[in-house]
Order: C-alpha cells, then structure tokens, then sequence
C-alpha cells in the first residue's frame, strides 16, 4: 500500500502560522473586533454582495438565515420551508429547531441539486414561503429554472454555498442569487479559519438584523442611527443599551485571531478554485461510469468540493479505495427523509432519486493538493471495480 490519498488537505500552511504567531506577539485582541469587520467587507468584495456575517460556522450561518426571515415577518403565508433531500444536516435541522415546516425535495443525477419537476409540483401544492437551495459539493444547479420558480410561486429563495466557493452559472458566483446565502470555512473547505461561516446578502436590514442576532440580540454592532433609532423607541439611555436585548438571539460570533487567519486566505482562494475546477475535469476525463456521469456545461464553472461517485457497485468499490488508502466518504446525508432524526418526527421518507444516491453514493477526494496521478490512480481502482462488477 502506498502513502494515503486524503479527502481533504488543510489551507492553512505554515507560512500561514508563522504570520499568526507574529501577529500574536503584538498581544492583539483576539475575540471579535476590527478584523473581524475587515473580514467582512474583504468577503463580501469577493463574493460580490453589498455585505457579509462572520460567524463561528456554515451551520450557524443557516441557522442566522431563517430565524432573521422569522424575526423580519417573512414567514406569514405559512411556515413551509422546501430543504433538498440530498443535503447536509444543518440544513433542515434549524427548520425542525425553529418550528418551522420542512418539506423536503427530490434529487437530480445531473448536479445533485433539487429534481426540478418535484420543486415545481411542490411550489403547486404547497406553497411553501422559503427554498433553501444547496450546491452539492460544488456542482452547479439551473440556476435559472430555479429563480423562475421562485418568483413565479413567490419563494424566497436562500442559498447554502458552503460547499461550492466561486462555482459560477453564467458567470456569476454562486451565493450572489438568493436573498441570503451561506458559506463554511471549516477545516477542509475551500478556504479555512479552523471553523467559521459566513451569511451573505444586499438588503441592509437583514444585514443589521443578523448582526445583532449573531452577538445576544443586543444594539453595540449597529451603525449608530439604528442604535439611537432602538433606544428611542423602547426608551433606553446609552448606558442601560449595554445590556439591552432588543431580539432574542444567539451568540454565533467567530473571534479576530480567526478572522486574522481568514484575511489571508481569501487571498489564495481564487487559484484554489482553479485548481478544483482542474482536478474536477480531470476527475471526468479518467473515470469511467456508464451508470452516472454528471454534466458539465459550458455556462458553469465547477469550484469542486470533492468528486461525486454513484454507482451500484459502491461497497466493494469503496472497500477497495480504503484498502489502497484512498479517503472515502459516503454521498454527504444521502437522503435525509431516512435521517434518525427526521423519521423520529415525521417518519420514513423514500424519494425516488435521492433513495439512489443513498444507496449507491460517495465521494473521493479534491483539494488544491492533490495530483493529476493521484486522480488517474483513484479512477484506475473505481474503474477496476466497475469492470469487475459489470
């Protein structure tokens, strides 16, 4: 057996270190303050919105989305939230938490992403308020199709990116479409803070709403005419405004040293993208599998998380990947209608494709690191298995 084959490759590299243990010596502070802000704004340049949340992860980041969509009077038609079934869990965990209705959605075998006459039939029937749409590991959903849907049904629509930084449809990144998106920069991900996410949007209100939810409910984040605003309303002085709560929230903050590390990794984040659309293509080029190949079209570009199999052969092949240290993972949640939490609830939910990708799913690894030979030796051994099973 050969030196192993990781799913993931850490981005924060000792250079990296060297320049946090330098910054450190100068005994800045550390929990969140001004770094964090110029994190913000350096995030929300890159992924092209007026303005970004720093919090402590992906998860919380969705968790932030919906509750401010409750705390803003966005959930009066009904409380219906369509959540994909191929998805992670921190997508439709917030909704049961929130008290909130999940309705969850079918599959497609050509990007992962939401089946999309299931969504239309679901719109019909169901009228739901809120979509949140997920990227799965990169791949690119019909964007397009999707929005229409939205506002033809009157959707929201809410975008969880935290797999797929700089993927694009029709040039334009992903996380730029919905009234909010998320984003994680946990360990693994395209760009790390150790852990960390991001809520992105261009309305202001939310943004100052988020704000204040992410840090107790309190007003010390606001631009200081909502501060005044707040105090004159509910008839508070600056000094009782410490420790005033005008929201019942959370505290999701990241800290500075985080946000110190994360400066400096938006800075390589363009070439890592590349690099992932790289190996994803390879990835296609090298692999054979007849059962399911997925579609790249020329008006996307694929910022891969890691490389998506699906095939009826998925336990021996997968066992002959672990056996040539070959990282492996099973397809993220596979369905969650079949999630021990979800069937303690409402019970077992069967979709018709997302029951495939279950069953037959997993992933291999893509990160910046990983060689052209190291893809053509994970292929080799899936199309072995393949050929072996056919």
């Amino acid at each position: 057996m050969g030196e192993s084959i990781n799913l993931v490759a850490d981005t924060i590299d000792s250079k990296d270190i060297d320049c946090l243990i330098e910054w450190l010596k100068t005994y800045p502070r550390l929990t969140k303050g001004p770094l964090t802000l110029e994190l913000e704004e350096k995030w929300s340049k890159w992924i092209g919105r007026e303005y970004s949340v720093f919090c402590n992860s992906g998860s919380s980041a969705n968790l932030l989305m919906l509750y401010s969509l409750i705390e803003m009077g966005y959930m009066k038609r009904n409380k219906k939230v369509v959540v994909p079934s191929a998805s992670w869990a921190t997508d439709l965990s917030p909704v049961l938490q929130l008290g909130l209705e999940p309705i969850l959605c079918d599959s497609n075998l050509e990007n992962l992403s939401v089946d999309l006459d299931h969504l239309e039939k679901i719109f019909e029937e169901e009228s739901p308020q809120v979509l949140l749409l997920v990227s799965v590991l990169g791949l690119v959903p019909n964007m397009e199709t999707i929005i229409k849907l939205c506002l033809k049904h009157d959707v929201i629509l809410l975008e969880d990116t935290c797999e797929s930084m700089g993927s694009k449809y029709n040039g334009q990144k992903l996380g730029t479409y919905g009234l909010m998106s998320s984003f994680s920069t946990y360990f693994g991900h395209h760009i790390s803070t150790i852990e960390g996410g991001f809520i992105s949007t261009d309305d202001y209100e939310l943004y100052e709403l988020l704000v204040s939810l992410r840090s107790h409910g309190w007003d010390r984040d606001l631009s200081r005419k909502t501060q005044k605003d707040l105090q004159q309303q509910w008839g508070v002085s600056d000094f009782n405004s410490l420790y005033t709560f005008y929201y019942p929230g959370f505290n999701l903050r990241s800290t500075d040293l985080q946000a110190f590390i994360g400066l400096g990794q938006i800075d390589k984040l363009d070439d890592f993208c590349i690099k992932r659309n790289v190996n994803f293509k390879l990835y296609q080029k090298y692999l054979d599998n007849s059962y399911c190949n997925f579609v790249y079209l020329d008006n996307t570009f694929i910022s891969n998380f890691a490389y998506p199999v699906i095939h009826p052969n998925r336990d021996t092949i997968v066992e002959e990947l672990q056996k040539k240290n070959v990282e492996v993972r099973p397809m993220i949640c596979g369905s969650m209608g079949t999630q021990p939490f979800y069937v303690k609830k409402y019970g077992r939910l069967e979709l018709p494709i997302v029951s495939i990708i279950d069953r037959y799913g997993f992933y291999v690894p893509n990160h910046p690191k990983l060689t052209e030979e190291e893809i053509k030796l994970i292929c080799d051994i899936i199309n072995n298995q393949i050929k072996i099973g056919d």
